[in-house]
């Protein structure tokens, strides 16, 4: 799992991007998506690149952002690069990321 960060000059934007390598993944996943407070919690597919899930977002800096991945609509993954964790109230933490 990795955070990559690139902020750009002329936006107060960051290009965040999220990976995660497919040997983290559990045995016969076959979904895997990103979901966060950048994204109301609603669902943005992670695509397969070179033996690693990826998706790259615009974020707005000045701002933490909470997220996790999922697993076939089910399974539940933090981010060992994150920021830092933050308890979620439900079931354990969420990775977040600081821009």
């Amino acid at each position: 799992m990795a955070l990559r960060k690139k902020f750009l000059k002329s936006k107060p934007l960051c290009k965040v991007s999220f990976d995660l390598a497919e040997n983290r993944l559990p045995e016969d996943a076959k979904k895997v998506e990103l979901l966060g407070s950048f994204s109301n919690w609603e669902p943005i597919p992670m695509r397969k690149v070179k033996g690693a899930y990826t998706r790259t977002l615009d974020l707005e800096t000045g701002f933490e952002y909470q997220f996790r991945y999922r697993f076939d609509g089910e399974l539940w993954e933090n981010d060992e690069a994150a920021d830092s964790y933050i308890p979620n109230g439900i079931s354990g933490d969420n990775s977040v990321v600081r821009l």
